[in-house]
């Protein structure tokens, strides 16, 4: 059964769309169908990570949800994207999709206008796992809490709250969580990212499993190597011993654990 994972933040610029990249590029490498769907309608991004011309894009999951194509007509294999980045070490097991949203001002400025069916944008969920024989079907939700980003949350399977380790992201946080469970989601993680390296990271998931009764999956620390690569590629292909790349994969091994564990 495939597994719907929404990643979200309370407040932008918490890393969200690298770590659902990384994630994901992760588990199509053990062998894993994974799609990664950008509901940040109003701020999207993640199509950059992997190297696809907006100019080449001809539908988008704005043209899904506004009628004009099946969902699965926005849905681009990227796998190659991680071929061309592992270059000989190792080899691609599975199968990466990408549904960007639009880029394009005239239609961001429409959903900020005219919003958009949160009912079709579920169906198309469901429509995705079903054509594209998914294991893992990965959201990039937009920060904050809107309708579209209860929707996600609500039928997830798995909530991956990123944080930093700042005072509003604590604070908004405790609102994410507190809905997420009004909203019965089945599981909850925590990822704390950037880190300062001098911080004791055990001490650090220890307040803040204390503070939200929620598990840490991974902290990432702050690096330089991060913002050198500035979105141009994969993280954890690029830097392969990084110990952001280790933490990445031991989220992606606590999120198979869960998966199993159930």
């Amino acid at each position: 059964m495939a597994q719907i994972i929404s990643v979200h933040s309370f407040r932008g610029g918490t890393g969200k769309s690298n770590l659902i990249a990384n994630i994901a590029s992760t588990m199509t490498l053990q062998g894993q169908r994974v799609g990664i769907i950008d509901t940040d309608i109003q701020s999207p991004g993640i199509h950059v990570i992997f190297g696809l011309d907006e100019n080449k894009m001809v539908y988008t999951l704005n043209d899904y949800l506004w009628g004009r194509c099946n969902i699965q007509d926005a849905a681009y294999d990227v796998t190659h994207a991680l071929i061309a980045e592992q270059k000989h070490t190792t080899k691609v097991l599975g199968s990466l999709y990408l549904i960007p949203s639009s880029i394009k001002a005239g239609e961001i400025a429409r959903v900020l206008r005219e919003g958009y069916d949160v009912v079709r944008l579920n169906d198309g969920f469901q429509e995705l796992i079903r054509t594209l024989k998914l294991d893992y079907l990965l959201i990039d939700t937009h920060p904050g809490l809107n309708e579209e980003t209860l929707l996600s949350i609500g039928i997830s399977n798995i909530l991956i709250i990123i944080l930093r380790p700042d005072n509003q992201d604590f604070q908004g946080t405790a609102v994410t969580v507190d809905v997420a469970r009004k909203l019965k989601v089945p599981k909850m993680l925590m990822v704390i990212n950037k880190a300062l390296p001098s911080l004791d990271f055990a001490d650090l998931q220890e307040q803040v499993e204390k503070i939200y009764s929620v598990p840490v999956a991974g902290i990432l620390p702050l690096s330089e190597d991060m913002v050198q690569l500035a979105s141009k590629g994969i993280f954890s292909l690029h830097y392969s011993g990084h110990p952001i790349s280790q933490a990445i994969k031991g989220i992606a091994d606590k999120i198979t654990g869960l998966v199993v564990s159930r």
